[in-house]
């Protein structure tokens, strides 16, 4: 049979390639023909071998990590997930929702996302203006994009993991494709966020092309730095007590207390800002009224060789009620007045109920019959540590570490109640005894890099704590930079925590300007934020000249108070009107000059 010519038309080769291939192979015999039919057959199998000379595209690895912490937890989950899908040769870039503007989330392929609620459901700081992207009008079209969610939040409160649902629910709207349903995380969040990651992994690897033989680069990710200590969370350490001093004076209705922990060995390192994790015990004698009252034997054992109170007592959370508990326990009930609060037609009525109520309150009013122990278990969520700010500095003390603690003792619906830590550490512990602890490191509430800058310090009570600590640091660092302190309490003469330090230091030098609100010396009240209105024009004076603007407390009432003041002093002093000055604020917020730890 004759040969059909090689041409262009009948192969892939160019008209000029087929010419000389055809001239080459005209000059060749039937031996030498075959040598090179097997000569090329090695030459593809060789190729197919090479992942270099393959001419397919390989697939696109890129996984985009995006997070919004306030206090970084959230932002800890994130930098795991972007290590372990790294591992999985996945090249990963780690974003804050700080620095992720539309462009860059149109650009993602595959997307985690990982963010807290704080407050009243709303998005941490540094998540402000990405959310306000994403729920407007100007949010891109994702359509292609795979993503999954993961919030982390504290289901005593209403609008639980809230900024985790509306962003999973917009991703979606906007055109992404769901490939795990979202995860919300309640305050022990460690073991369910760690699923979460490796069971979208498992999804996306399907993705992969094929199996890497090496980490993928993660772009945007700090490097893990050598541990310093082996104690964690997990793995608290025991810390000498050595001072238990109260701060309020005679006459005080409040009970707040300075405590001294000695970090002696124990290799814990901590930075201004940060806060140490008590991991506390609950009180016994509300233990054996909880026992009681469930109609349960204290000796009955659950898993782990453990039996219920001595697990009740370090175990599980007891007195913070929260939806999933109540859910639990209107099955069992089957009371139908509290499978109607938990109705979305009474959303109001329930947040009215829960005010002041404890688990207790609930096991009283609402009784179930035949319940065991390890039923009861399974309704409880684990003890959470209980966060503080550090109120010294570890260049100054590098073996201690300082806490500010307000007691919390108050009476509801005919019930004494107590804070779990705080009177655990008031009533349950003295000097050297041990307490089990941690440290809790915040990346979102620092001292700037240059001691040059001013800085702005808002703190009533407690908020105190970590203003004590940046001074006693800028004072070791010799900084040069003018400090500014804004602290507020109910009367001066029982309630001025750490007086004698702040005079101390204002006559030094180091504590430029004093301004303090006692909100019940006088008939009206008055407040930091009415402070802050006072100084209006220095304040804004000192904002122009770079000052760092820093927030701590609580969250609920202070802290938008505090924001709104800030927000008048700019919008008056700065002639910017009210989107002016939000700008301003938010610019503040981009540019780490206006941070807040409130809780």
């Amino acid at each position: 049979m004759a040969s059909i010519p090689l041409t262009d038309i009948n192969s892939p080769l160019s008209a000029d390639q087929a010419r000389r291939v055809q001239q080459a192979l005209a000059d060749l015999d039937d031996a030498q023909r075959q040598w090179l039919s097997g000569y090329l057959a090695g030459l593809n199998a060789q190729a197919a071998e090479s992942p270099v000379a393959t001419q397919v595209p390989a697939a696109s690895t890129m996984l985009t990590v995006l997070y919004g912490s306030q206090t970084g937890n959230a932002e800890g989950v994130a930098e795991l997930a972007a290590e372990r899908a790294g591992a999985k040769g996945f090249e990963v870039e780690l974003l804050s929702m700080a620095d992720c503007g539309k462009k860059r989330l149109k650009a993602a392929e595959r997307l985690l996302v990982v963010v807290s609620t704080q407050g009243d459901g709303d998005p941490p700081d540094t998540a402000l203006e990405f959310h306000e992207l994403m729920m407007g009008r100007k949010a891109p079209k994702l359509e292609g994009l795979k993503f999954a969610v993961l919030g982390l939040g504290d289901a005593s409160y209403e609008h639980f993991c809230q900024t985790g649902k509306e962003f999973d629910a917009r991703l979606a709207e906007l055109g992404g494709e769901r490939i795990r349903a979202r995860v919300d995380c309640d305050v022990d969040y460690e073991d369910t966020a760690e699923r979460w990651i490796d069971e979208v992994l498992a999804v996306l690897e399907d993705d992969l092309a094929a199996p890497a033989t090496q980490s993928a680069s993660i772009s945007g990710a700090v490097a893990p730095q050598q541990a310093g200590s082996q104690y964690s969370k997990k793995n608290p350490y025991l810390a000498e007590v050595l001072t238990v001093q109260p701060l309020n004076g005679r006459g005080s209705d409040k009970q707040t207390l300075h405590l001294e922990l000695s970090l002696e060995d124990s290799g814990l390192e901590y930075l201004p800002g940060d806060a140490v994790g008590v991991v506390p015990q609950n009180d016994p004698a509300h233990i054996d009224e909880l026992i009681e009252t469930l109609k349960l034997d204290a000796e009955s054992p659950l898993d782990e060789g453990r039996v219920l109170r001595d697990a009740l007592l370090t175990d599980f959370e007891v007195t913070t009620l929260t939806r999933p508990f109540l859910q639990q326990w209107a099955e069992w009930s089957q009371a139908p007045e509290l499978r109607r609060l938990l109705g979305e037609d009474a959303r109001d009525e329930l947040r009215d109920w829960l005010q002041g109520r404890q688990i207790i309150d609930v096991i009283e009013q609402f009784p179930v019959d035949g319940i065991d122990a390890a039923q009861f278990a399974t309704a409880l969520r684990k003890l959470p540590p209980r966060l503080y700010s550090i109120a010294s500095s570890q260049l100054a003390l590098p073996d201690e570490v300082h806490l500010t603690v307000a007691v919390v003792r108050y009476e509801t619906h005919g019930r004494a109640r107590n804070g779990v830590t705080t009177t655990y550490l008031a009533d349950r512990v003295a000097p050297g005894d041990r307490v089990p602890i941690y440290i809790d490191h915040n990346k979102h509430f620092k001292l700037p890099d240059d001691d040059d800058a001013p800085l702005i310090m808002i703190g009533p009570g407690t908020g105190v704590a970590p203003f004590r600590a940046f001074l006693q640091e800028r004072e070791e660092r010799g900084a040069s930079g003018d400090n500014w302190l804004f602290f507020g309490d109910r009367h001066f003469r029982s309630d001025f925590l750490y007086q004698a330090e702040w005079l101390k230091w204002r006559q030094q030098g180091l504590l430029n300007r004093l301004d303090v609100a006692f909100s019940r010396d006088q008939a009206e009240k008055v407040y930091v934020q009415d402070r802050l209105r006072e100084q209006a024009e220095t304040l804004y004076a000192w904002l122009e000249a770079g000052a760092y603007v820093y927030v701590c407390g609580d969250a609920e009432r202070m802290a938008p108070d505090v924001h709104r003041a800030l927000h008048d002093v700019i919008r008056e002093q700065g002639g910017h009107g009210e989107a002016g000055a939000d700008d301003y604020l938010r610019r503040l917020q981009q540019e780490g000059r206006y941070q807040r730890d409130v809780y």
